[in-house]
């Protein structure tokens, strides 16, 4: 019955070493936790069937469920999340004040986090009941952006929303942080006509990868940023181009899996690192590789070849 805390970890991300000192110092501390670490790549299927796809992220196990998770290297809140979730239920009145006064923070924030929100169980491309299919159908139908959260990864935004809302049931659409209603609503607003006003259509996704890619002159698509690298790869290349000296822009695939499975049929390159010059695909770490083994990747970078 007590907490248990899995750190999905990677040898080659020096992020996840920090955090492994965090989660000993924790141990310490809390006696009655459970702490496990998982190299993420070692146990693929563990890290699909989570949705792990950077690390480090951290899975927050409560009576065989998962009750949270903390996705990346943030010391100060895996303390929060271990305390809160460490201490007993018997909360004074006052702290339960402030956790709720905690949740509704949150809950805005997430409201918020697109033009569109949609709260549903599973996810657009798994719906986990028929209502969010139809839901994730109807929006899909239309050409509409939206941004989803799916309510069985957190039992404390499923039950809090429906509190929050004042909404008892999912899935729930939200548009500029106001709540529209579920999938009965939106079907009246598909048939008078209402929906296509009031929801953000998407940019095709043919348009949005020539943005990007022409964002700047020299543009990386890799895993991470400049800053933290999540992959050995994009660790690789971001090294090299630094050493260039040539100022360039990243575009992180982990966050955006509609970018990450379009750009290899577009580009027609099916991994990662992708790097661009003016719009142009160069290739991958093998060819960077070999272009700065010629000389000749300076030059490229800079546009002149």
């Amino acid at each position: 019955r007590s907490l248990v805390v899995v750190h999905f970890w990677a040898p080659w991300a020096p992020q996840c070493a920090q955090m492994n000192e965090v989660m000993a110092a924790l141990a310490k501390e809390h006696m009655q936790v459970t702490f496990v670490k998982l190299e993420a790549e070692a146990v693929p299927e563990v890290s699909e069937k989570y949705g792990i796809s950077s690390v480090p992220t951290f899975l927050f196990f409560k009576n065989a469920q998962k009750v949270d998770r903390l996705d990346g290297a943030h010391a100060p809140e895996l303390t929060k999340k271990v305390q809160r979730h460490a201490s007993s239920s018997s909360l004074s009145a006052g702290t339960n004040d402030s956790a709720k006064e905690d949740l509704n923070v949150r809950l805005k924030k997430l409201i918020n986090a697109a033009p569109c929100m949609l709260f549903m169980k599973g996810s657009p491309k798994e719906p986990r009941c028929g209502f969010s299919k139809q839901m994730v159908e109807i929006l899909n139908k239309h050409g509409i952006s939206f941004s989803s959260f799916d309510i069985f990864s957190d039992e404390e935004v499923r039950q809090g929303l429906k509190t929050y809302s004042n909404w008892p049931t999912y899935p729930q659409l939200y548009v500029a942080g106001e709540l529209i209603g579920g999938v009965d609503i939106v079907k009246e607003l598909e048939a008078s006509g209402e929906l296509d006003t009031i929801c953000p259509k998407a940019q095709k996704l043919e348009d949005r990868l020539k943005t990007l890619i022409n964002k700047a002159p020299v543009m990386l698509f890799m895993k991470g940023s400049k800053q933290v690298a999540k992959c050995g790869f994009s660790k690789q290349i971001i090294e090299i181009i630094n050493n260039t000296g040539v100022d360039y822009e990243t575009f992180d695939i982990l966050e955006d899996e509609e970018v990450r499975q379009g750009l290899k049929t577009f580009s027609n390159w099916p991994t990662y690192p992708q790097l661009y010059v003016k719009g142009e695909l160069v290739g991958g770490l093998d060819i960077v590789k070999e272009l700065k083994e010629t000389g000749e990747l300076l030059p490229i970078l800079k546009g002149e070849n």
